[in-house]
């Protein structure tokens, strides 16, 4: 999800020289023609046609995208973070239009295999599937993870000498579907279960009580709910959103009557926004923010916590679990711009801010902020998907890597 780079961010860079040498863009730069809709791009497949002494693909025809064609991306990586050390990464990213790229958004299915020297295992697999005019959206979220980590407490005031080594297994199944019942406005049902077993604390000294201890620490947890989700998207393309907006509002009551552990809440409310900016350009200034809050007693676990949103991009600057609460603000801001006219090659910078309330008192009075730049590498010119390699820096000395395939957000 959020792996740093090594060996990847080497070979694009070495790559640049051929990809802005030997295929230039049209007279003009991005060129647009009225008639034919032609834009002159450049992506990975064309870079690599030219490497084996091909010509690359001939000029993006927008209006020639098939309905029904599957649009692949793929990257292999070698990757590392505080919380994950060194990490084996394949992640996939699979797009397609099920009806006329005009009247329906891309449905994409996103996969990725990640395995670390501290044998963790990381297998997603998220889908977004749109039907025929955008009717209905079918949206999965399903994982499993072998996954000896570190949390560090809860609460704003947690510090790194809080750092409390945990290990433990997770399932995860998420199904929703929603339907359209005004134009780019959808209202929908979903199920969702989270499954943690064989949780244990790895390394803890003798007399100390933790906050996972004081929360309520057991061998196993289960979350098991209906969600009630509402969902607004003028977006055409989730993977590199160039304007549009995106809300979305999930309640998630978990009962004991459908396997829960307890009967407990969770509001989850997401906005995004995006706008050219110069408007007659591809650089895009995008908005991001989600509100995340829980009522009752939610399992340790499955609280709000930095980097554990769906996709679990936030928090640049920071390490994934850094800090947990009852309740989760989350605002991030993105320029996103372009660096070659062909758009092998663009780069981004981006700020965010998260708080996180303390526990019990679930008041907010901390904000930890963090900032960093990037770049962007053209994988698949047709579904518009980039490989996305960040630096983040936060509060504390924190930073580190990310690479992603799509946009952060």
């Amino acid at each position: 999800m959020k792996p740093g780079l090594l060996i990847l961010m080497f070979m694009l860079t070495c790559c640049l020289y051929t990809a802005a040498q030997h295929y230039p863009p049209a007279h003009g730069g991005n060129s647009v023609d009225s008639a034919s809709k032609k834009v002159s791009q450049y992506d990975i497949a064309d870079l690599y046609r030219q490497i084996i002494g091909k010509e690359p693909r001939g000029s993006f025809d927008s209006s020639k995208i098939k309905k029904g064609k599957v649009y692949i991306s793929f990257i292999p990586a070698i990757g590392y973070t505080v919380q994950t050390t060194f990490t084996a990464v394949a992640t996939a990213n699979l797009s397609f239009y099920l009806d006329d790229k005009m009247t329906s958004n891309i449905s994409t299915i996103y996969g990725s295999a990640n395995f670390s020297l501290l044998h963790q295992i990381v297998i997603p697999v998220i889908t977004n599937i749109w039907s025929k005019g955008n009717d209905f959206d079918f949206l999965g979220d399903y994982r499993y993870y072998v996954y000896p980590s570190v949390t560090y407490g809860l609460g704003g005031h947690t510090t790194t000498a809080d750092a409390d080594p945990i290990d433990y297994k997770y399932i995860r199944f998420y199904q929703q579907v929603a339907r359209e019942v005004y134009p780019d406005l959808l209202l929908g049902v979903g199920y969702n279960l989270d499954y943690h077993y064989d949780i244990r604390e790895t390394s803890i000294k003798p007399g100390e009580i933790t906050d996972f201890e004081k929360y309520g620490l057991t061998s196993t947890s289960v979350s098991s709910g209906l969600s009630f989700n509402a969902i607004y998207d003028t977006r055409r393309n989730s993977n590199n959103p160039q304007g549009g907006w995106y809300g979305y509002l999930s309640i998630r009551p978990n009962l004991t009557y459908l396997g829960s552990d307890a009967n407990w809440q969770s509001v989850y409310l997401e906005f995004r926004k995006y706008i050219k900016f110069p408007q007659n350009s591809h650089n895009v200034l995008a908005f991001w923010n989600f509100n995340w809050f829980t009522f009752g007693h939610a399992p340790y676990l499955d609280l709000p916590a930095t980097a554990w949103e769906t996709y679990a991009n936030s928090s640049r600057g920071y390490v994934q679990d850094r800090f947990k609460g009852p309740s989760m603000l989350y605002l991030e801001t993105e320029y996103r711009f372009q660096i070659l006219n062909n758009g092998f090659m663009g780069g981004v910078v981006f700020a965010n801010a998260q708080s996180i309330a303390n526990y019990p008192s679930n008041t907010f009075d901390a904000v930890y902020p963090g900032f960093g730049a990037g770049l962007r590498f053209k994988i698949n010119k047709f579904s518009n998907t980039n490989a996305c390699i960040d630096y983040g820096i936060g509060l504390n000395g924190t930073r580190a890597f990310y690479l992603n395939l799509g946009e952060v957000f």
